[in-house]
């Protein structure tokens, strides 16, 4: 079984590299931040206290975000193992998680503070079928339209310049500190996230000792 932490700024592609690494290794993906914006659409009790916090551009608050992780993991699908992205963000919610879990790896995806602005101010969304892209890499075929839906595509109400520049400062502040309680335990691997996405999985593989990635043709 392998269970890994993903880490990284948002715009980093935690996701990306959580989702490829998952498929070919059949672990599970659980994305903190996917499961509280499911919980914004489906207008929950806790996606209005999600999408008030989201649009301030702070971060979820620990009991809240440990319950979460709590919750998803006691449901035990991960037969293989999971990969964690979006968490843990502080002190606190590193030491709850080394309590209650093992883990094998830490990944940490490094990218400046300036491309992470590049990266995440071109994200665009579908609101209606939920498709992602971006302006930079993964363009619509019609500018501002989905390919699938045709909906019009708007920007997540958490990637404004203001939004962007709190999570920055809160990354900067609270995270960074967690890699380095991490690093005590030495199963950090820092990976710069720079270079195109089939090299970064190549170097997540490589440090992590995996198979190396076959893109698929």
């Amino acid at each position: 079984m392998r269970k890994y932490v993903i880490m990284g700024v948002q715009g980093s592609g935690k996701g990306t590299q959580s989702e490829i690494l998952c498929r070919d290794l059949d672990l599970v993906h659980i994305a903190v931040g996917d499961i509280f914006r499911w919980n914004v659409q489906q207008h929950t009790k806790m996606g209005a206290q999600v999408r008030r916090v989201m649009s301030e551009g702070e971060l979820v608050g620990d009991d809240m975000v440990e319950q979460v992780v709590r919750r998803r993991l006691d449901e035990h699908d991960w037969n293989f193992g999971f990969v964690i992205d979006g968490f843990p963000r502080n002190g606190r919610q590193a030491e709850f998680f080394m309590e209650s879990y093992d883990i094998d790896g830490v990944i940490h995806l490094g990218l400046s503070d300036d491309e992470v602005r590049r990266r995440v101010l071109s994200r665009r969304l579908c609101p209606n079928c939920g498709m992602d892209y971006n302006l930079i890499a993964d363009r619509p075929e019609v500018e501002g339209r989905c390919d699938i839906c045709g909906h019009e595509l708007v920007r997540r109400e958490d990637d404004t310049p203001e939004a962007l520049n709190a999570r920055l400062r809160d990354y900067n502040e609270k995270t960074r500190p967690v890699l380095e309680l991490f690093g005590r335990k030495e199963f950090v691997h820092d990976i710069d996230a720079r270079p195109p996405v089939d090299d970064v999985q190549q170097a997540i593989r490589e440090a992590l000792g995996l198979p190396d990635y076959k893109p698929a043709l």
